[in-house]
């Protein structure tokens, strides 16, 4: 079972993507902030995180880089409302920095869950 950590501090969001995830056969594990996130990486890591950009303490950036030094093998997937901030493409800068996948909210359900399936072996 593919272990999937979304991170997400709009709680509604956040209960409708467990919902969704686990209804798709997916464990599902969450945290509303990037520290949060990264202590139950440190309990249980995931094999995929789904991290929203913008958030408090920690943004889903910062999130990305460190969890690409921590944990190098955890696929990362990233997901924002925002089209630009300050003329600048988040979702963009994301790829570049280790998000295989990004997506901008809201976002078919559907290919977001394919995206999360494992890829082939």
């Amino acid at each position: 079972m593919t272990r999937v950590l979304v991170l997400e501090d709009s709680p509604d969001l956040l209960q409708l993507l467990r919902v969704e995830l686990e209804a798709h056969g997916f464990e599902v594990a969450s945290a509303s902030s990037g520290e949060a996130a990264l202590r139950l990486m440190e309990r249980a890591a995931a094999d995929v995180v789904l991290t929203d950009l913008f958030m408090p303490d920690k943004d889903g950036l910062e999130t990305i880089l460190e969890l690409r030094t921590r944990y190098p093998s955890a696929r990362i997937i990233a997901m924002s409302g925002w089209e630009s901030r300050a003329g600048l493409d988040y979702l963009k800068v994301a790829r570049e920095i280790g998000a295989e996948r990004t997506f901008r909210k809201p976002f078919d359900m559907d290919e977001l869950i394919a995206a999360l399936r494992p890829t082939s072996a």
